[in-house]
């Protein structure tokens, strides 16, 4: 049985990924209005989605059915009546329903908790932070102010640790949102490896290095 529940949802050119940081500026008007019932209630929380077809503004987008709560950590109003707003994603959602934008968007979503299992989960980490060391290495070569990627605390979860490296990694919103919509930990780390793995060949495709090259 669904427990569905109303959550007002900021649909924007890219997914949110739990763990990770939003700063937004709000200037529409009706995401504004949001704005102010949100912060009206506990918990300061909306819904985000991506926009895969369509634009932020104005309306008449095609939205990602799996999305991810924000909480708002801050919220400043400045004189003209734009937000500045920072959050951070909490955990994700499923898109059951959307209402109507009445008079901004709304949806009545479940939670979306992700299977954690761990089973052969060590030579695919193993993969990963192999492939997370190479690319850092490849960048340095262009750009040594790179900054390093801490590898997986002990107490850190698998999940999470994806999350934060594909919140790091210059990563395109399709491959964010592939990660974010995968139905374990263990599948959202074989997409990562995968985009890991095609941003480096990218990289290395216009610097014109040859695969074998480092």
């Amino acid at each position: 049985m669904s427990n569905a529940r109303r959550v007002p949802m900021f649909p924007l050119g890219t997914p949110l990924l739990p763990g990770s940081l939003l700063p937004l500026h709000v200037f529409e008007l009706r995401y504004q209005i949001m704005m102010d019932d949100v912060m009206a209630r506990e918990p300061h929380e909306f819904g985000v989605v991506m926009i895969e077809r369509g634009y932020e503004v104005g309306g008449g987008d095609v939205r990602a059915g799996i999305g991810t709560v924000a909480l708002v950590a801050r919220s400043e109003e400045v004189d003209d009546g734009r937000r500045m707003v920072l959050a951070v994603g909490t955990s994700r959602i499923r898109v059951v329903e959307w209402l109507a934008d009445d008079p901004y968007p709304m949806a009545l979503v479940d939670d979306w908790p992700i299977d954690e299992a761990q089973d052969d989960a060590h030579d695919l980490e193993k993969q990963l932070d192999e492939q997370v060391e190479r690319f850092v290495a490849l960048v340095r070569r262009f750009d040594e102010r790179a900054p390093s990627i801490d590898t997986r605390a002990d107490d850190e979860r698998l999940i999470a640790y994806v999350y934060r490296l594909s919140s790091s990694l210059p990563l395109g919103p399709a491959d964010r949102q592939a990660i974010l919509s995968a139905s374990s930990s263990l599948d959202a780390t074989r997409r990562l490896v995968t985009a890991i793995d095609d941003l480096d060949a990218l990289v290395r495709f216009r610097a014109g290095l040859d695969a074998s090259d480092g």
